[in-house]
Order: C-alpha cells, then structure tokens, then sequence
C-alpha cells in the first residue's frame, strides 16, 4: 500500500486550483442511465470513487469515454442497460454506488444493487432510499445481500424523509424524474450538490423545482435526453486548502471555486483568527496570528459540513485554549483523534464529542488513516509536525482528493507518495 511522507514546519504559499466534487460527479454520472443519448460532463476530478464509477456503468454496458487527453471530462452514453446490477465487488470499495437504484429502475424497471455493508465511520443505512422507492410504486425485496427492485412504471407521490439524507434525496430526485406525475420530496437535502444535480436533470430535459430548499417538486417526463453539464467545485477540497494554508501560517489563493458553498466553513476559521477573503471564483487565506480556539458542531447543509470536522479539530491542536468538537451526523467519526493524541495532541473524546486543548507540539510519528476525511486530517497535523510523518493507507484518501500531494508540493509542502 502507498504512503505519504510528510517532513512538517514549511510554510505554505501560493496558488492552487480546486477540482470538481466528487460527490457531485457521482450522482451525475449515475443520471446518464436515464437516458440512451450521450451525457457529457466536465470538471470530473480523477479520483478512485470517479473510475470505480465508470467500472460500474461500463459493467451495466454502458459506454464510458475518459480521454486522457481531457482528463477532467467523462461521455457517458447507456444507449441500452443489459445488465442493471451493481455487484458488490464494486459497491464495496464505494457506497455512492447506491446512486443507481433510482435510475436503474425508473428506466428499464429493474434494478438490483448490492447492499454496502460496514463503514468506518459509522451506520449509513439505505432503508430511507428504499422507502422513498416503495412509494414511488417500486416493489422491493431484500436477500442475499442485494436489494431488488422493480416496476413497470413509477408513479409520483409524496414523500417525506424522516432524516435527512443527501444520497437518498438524490436517487428519489432521479427516480422521480421519469415518473407518472408529480413528486414532492419533503425535508430533502438542501447540499450544493443537490442542486447540481437538478440542473443537470433540467438540462436534460427533467422538470425539478425548489433544490437548495427543503421541499423538491418534480414534474415526471416520459423520456430524457442528453446534455452538457459542468460539475460545481469541490467545496471539501477547498475547505482543507483553507486549513492548509492556516495551520502552516502561510498565504494561499484557492482558484476556481465557490465561496457561497463554503460560508459555515469561512466562518468558524475567521472566528478562529484566519483572514478569509473572497475574490471573485477564488478565496486568498492567510493567518492573521495566534490562532483562537473555537467550537463547532456539525450539520446538515448550510450548516458546518460533517467531511469538514476531521481538518478542524487538526487546526484546533494548533489554536490557544479549549476547543469542543461536536459530531452529529456520524456516531463514529472521531477515529482520526487517536492518531492525532500518538503526534502529541491533546485530545479527549467523550461520546459524540472532542475535546481539543491547544496549542500542542505535534511530532512526527507513523500513522494510520481510517477514512477519506481522517486522512486529510492526518495530513494537516503532518505540515506542523516536527520531522518526518509516515501516514499509512492513503488509498482512503485518494477516493476523493486529486492530487493532493502534487498541489500540496507545489505551494512548498515537503510531501512524497511512497509505493
């Protein structure tokens, strides 16, 4: 397995240009089922979770094109689904497969999708996503591991999810969008990608209304077209850049992003002493001194994103005072913390909260990341760390950040990948 090495204490300047989000590729390349024309989508970050992606819908037969010579666009035609399965050998390695149910069988009436298992960082079960279906006039069955589902045609109905979930407001969205009549989606997930994903289903002929609120309407149509869809900036990526720039003391300019989607997160860094300054499509961040310690609990979008509260509690060893983390969207999500405590932070978890007491010296030791974010986190003690940092299992990482360590090493971070 490949390794970073990371020798801390350099001050990071420069520019960096952020990649396209994941998790807004994801749901996107999932909607091209819905329609036999071309989908063309641009600002796809080559990232693990992307190409296992274009495994699964090249399992299912459909065409996928990602030319090396545009890396960051992917054509994807289904012209026909042959083979509406997605086995878990594939599912496994990225639980966003999940994201095909809903196009799968509001398309050809048939979808069978294996279910995810375990993840480190806690429950993430798909009962809403299964329900949301069974209303929408799917019949659905469990066993051996894979969830059926079928239906001559979906009808519209109302739903109402209990919790809200991102991927799941997603799948009943691209369901919904070929259904008999109309959907309302209630306490829907009110995420940035959300919204990228009902534009590209406008473009492609959809009719969805009220993304960015927590109440969807959706107009079924009989049939869908192909489109041209540019995905939105990865607002995670560039919220650990801000980090990045901060914990060392350095200045960056984070290039081609959103400083809308990222208001939660710029507020709780300014609160902590960082100067945050939007110019145009771009954040410049610099920090502005000794760094305070703040609290932050996660939430639901527009709240302080849970993917951002492993990079925080790294900045929080750094900051003077006392500092409590509270996580309320995973049960698990503090596996990050130890490995921290082993390069000398001071760190107590009680329950569903940290307690961060800064500012420690860190040091460099041999750690293990648990998860994608918890790797980035590890990577953000590393640059403040005294020596050489080895930070083991970066295949987690490179699920969603594309070349970090490239970007990293071009503002004057002295990070290697090690095979």
């Amino acid at each position: 397995m490949e390794k970073f090495r990371i020798i801390g204490g350099q001050r990071l300047e420069g520019t960096v240009r952020i990649s396209g989000a994941k998790n807004a590729a994801l749901p996107a390349m999932a909607a091209a089922l819905l329609t036999s024309e071309p989908v063309h989508l641009r600002n796809i970050p080559r990232v693990r979770d992307i190409v296992t992606m274009g495994k699964l819908l090249a399992h299912m037969e459909a065409h996928v094109e990602m030319a090396p010579a545009t890396p960051d666009e992917v054509t994807l035609r289904a012209e026909r689904v042959s083979h509406a399965e997605a086995p878990y050998e594939l599912v496994k390695t990225m639980r966003a497969s999940v994201l095909t149910l809903g196009p799968l069988v509001a398309r050809t009436g048939y979808a069978r999708v294996s279910l995810p298992g375990g993840c480190a960082i806690g429950a993430r079960p798909i009962d809403l996503h299964i329900q949301a279906l069974q209303e929408l006039g799917a019949e659905i069955s469990t066993e051996h591991g894979y969830v059926e589902a079928r239906a001559k045609r979906l009808r519209g109905a109302q739903l109402r999810f209990e919790k809200i979930t991102v991927t799941g407001t997603e799948n009943a969205m691209m369901a919904a969008a070929l259904a008999d009549g109309e959907t309302f989606i209630e306490n829907a997930a009110r995420e940035p990608e959300i919204g990228d994903l009902a534009a590209l289903l406008n473009a492609m002929g959809a009719r969805v209304e009220g993304a960015g609120t927590p109440t969807l309407r959706i107009r079924g149509v009989a049939a869908l077209h192909g489109a041209t869809h540019t995905v939105i900036p990865d607002r995670i990526e560039a919220g650990t850049l801000l980090v990045a720039g901060a914990i060392t003391g350095g200045e960056l300019l984070l290039t081609h992003c959103e400083p809308l989607h990222l208001a939660a997160v710029v507020e709780k860094l300014t609160q902590a002493g960082i100067v945050i300054r939007a110019e145009g499509s771009a954040l410049r961040v610099h920090n502005g001194g000794p760094l305070a310690a703040v609290d932050v609990t996660t939430e639901e979008y527009p709240g302080f994103a849970t993917d951002m509260q492993a990079q925080f509690m790294a900045l929080m060893t750094q900051a003077a005072g006392t500092s409590i983390i509270s996580e309320t969207i995973f049960e698990n999500r503090f596996l990050h913390a130890q490995e921290m405590v082993r390069m000398g932070a001071q760190i107590t978890i009680e329950g569903r909260r940290a307690i961060v007491r800064g500012p420690a010296h860190l040091s460099a030791a041999t750690v293990q990341a648990s998860d994608l974010r918890a790797s980035a986190s590890l990577v953000l003690a590393a640059l403040v760390a005294e020596g050489a940092t080895t930070i083991e299992r970066v295949y987690h990482l490179d699920r969603g950040y594309e070349r970090l360590e490239e970007k990293l090493g071009a503002v004057g971070a002295k990070i290697t990948r090690v095979p």
